[in-house]
């Protein structure tokens, strides 16, 4: 049995499923900033996350993105489990912010086991309970903070799924990820480093206040 997999599932889902999960499910691994899921994808499976960090992202017709939410291990991504139990293409990105390892599983087996374990529906129902929060948030974010406070969260977020508080990133890539221009990162960097709430170095930005 993958140990992984017992270790970052074993607590919500029953040991049959476990098992059944460990026979049928296909282990992947990506390195960082690979795109794992592209944008009008069919997708055939769903992810159950190991190890690392993914991005998703939403991305208009002109090819701009914004994130949405992360997912980390112990996660999975339900904006892919309704795409597989509808059919349709992915509305979404989802690209590797670490290294990342992930269980692929086929989406014929998502329904059935919505019947078949009491566990797997309330893993399904609360990981949708968990993105709408996310979403949610994203939303408050984009309505009601100031673009400062914005990137301060964005990179207090990143931090975090990245476990360390020294990113190292460009100001093009936030720029990028927040759906503004480099121009006014690099301005609001430089207020969030008078404030003292981070530190700017040559390649990498240190999150002071997490």
């Amino acid at each position: 049995m993958n140990i992984d997999l017992q270790t970052n599932f074993g607590y919500l889902l029953e040991e049959d499923l476990i098992k059944e999960i460990s026979k049928i499910g296909v282990q992947k691994s990506f390195t960082a900033d690979s795109i794992i899921i592209q944008k009008g994808d069919y997708i055939k499976s769903m992810p159950l996350l190991l190890s690392g960090a993914i991005k998703i992202l939403r991305e208009d017709e002109n090819g701009e993105e914004l994130v949405l939410y992360y997912l980390e291990k112990g996660d999975t991504c339900a904006m892919t489990l309704s795409c597989c139990m509808g059919q349709t293409k992915s509305k979404i990105r989802a690209v590797a912010e670490t290294d990342v390892s992930l269980i692929m599983l086929p989406k014929e087996k998502m329904t059935e086991w919505l019947s078949a374990y009491k566990s797997w529906q309330s893993f399904i129902l609360q990981s949708y309970h968990n993105r709408v929060e996310e979403l949610l948030e994203a939303i408050d974010t984009i309505a009601f903070l100031r673009m400062d406070e914005r990137l301060f969260k964005y990179l207090k977020d990143k931090a975090m799924v990245n476990q360390n508080d020294e990113l190292t990133t460009t100001h093009k890539e936030i720029a990028e990820d927040l759906h503004t221009s480099r121009v006014v990162v690099s301005r609001l960097l430089k207020k969030l480093e008078n404030d003292g709430k981070i530190q700017l170095y040559r390649n990498s930005i240190k999150v002071l206040e997490l």
